[in-house]
């Protein structure tokens, strides 16, 4: 049984901010998570102590840095709502910026279409006063989008590996890109479909693997890589971007 995370105070750089230690029994290494501009998340390995832990952290304060200012940022480039509606907009899609368009058409009910150059929101003129209804429902569209992209995967993926999901669900977890519950459903965040399309892949193959692997041995990773070879390179997208995917239609 893993222990639950601690959250502590912890001033680095001389700012402040939200530091959320947790010791995982499933982590192999000790790693540094930023999902926001308020919040760093330190996990580490059961035979790792805090002070190790801390350390580590404190070795990687220019890149911890770094990624605290470009969140600080784009926060700024999109405003307090996160999207623009101005025709200046743009949404993450994929792994690409892609121009965020509002569409007036009177009479239909509000339709999002996602284009290779562009994602459009039709909807009623007066909408384009009301940001956060446009917001949600580009959200439900995402939602649904991720749920189909997910659900090809688990197919496609678990045909390969010859052990299918009993089930799937697609939410917005805040610490989890994907779980796997002993009853074999997979849990996947929509959040994944802002990313490359590879790396929405390698969360799905991921999990499908601990269908047959419940932990992370050396047999876990070596089925991973034999289902998706070269599997490290998206890994390290997620670690090194995956910030970023959490600060699109932020949660409320």
């Amino acid at each position: 049984m893993s222990e639950a995370p601690a959250t502590t105070q912890f001033e680095l750089f001389q700012e402040e901010y939200r530091l959320v230690e947790r010791r995982s029994p499933r982590s192999r290494n000790l790693k540094i998570e930023i999902r926001s501009a308020t919040e760093v998340r330190l996990v580490y390995p059961r035979w790792v102590s805090r002070a190790q832990a801390l350390a580590f952290l404190q070795e990687r304060q220019g890149w911890v840095r770094e990624k605290l200012a470009e969140l600080r940022e784009q926060q700024a480039r999109r405003g307090a709502t996160g999207l623009r509606w101005d025709g200046q907009g743009e949404l993450l899609f994929q792994g690409q910026r892609l121009p965020l368009r509002l569409v007036p058409a009177s009479g239909l009910r509000p339709q999002v279409r996602f284009g290779p150059e562009e994602v459009s929101l039709f909807a009623a003129p007066q909408l384009g006063l009301q940001p956060r209804h446009l917001e949600l429902i580009l959200r439900r569209a995402l939602l649904q989008r991720a749920r189909q992209q997910a659900r090809l995967l688990l197919d496609e993926e678990g045909a390969r590996l010859g052990v299918p999901a009993s089930g799937l669900r697609v939410n917005d977890p805040r610490t989890q890109w994907g779980s796997c519950n002993p009853g074999g459903l997979i849990c996947l965040s929509w959040r994944l479909l802002l990313a490359p399309p590879e790396v929405f892949r390698y969360v799905a193959v991921h999990e499908l693997c601990h269908l047959v692997h419940r932990n992370h041995s050396p047999r876990f990773w070596a089925l991973v890589e034999r289902q998706m070879p070269g599997h490290d390179a998206q890994r390290e997208w997620l670690r090194e971007n995956g910030s970023l995917l959490q600060e699109w239609l932020p949660k409320s």
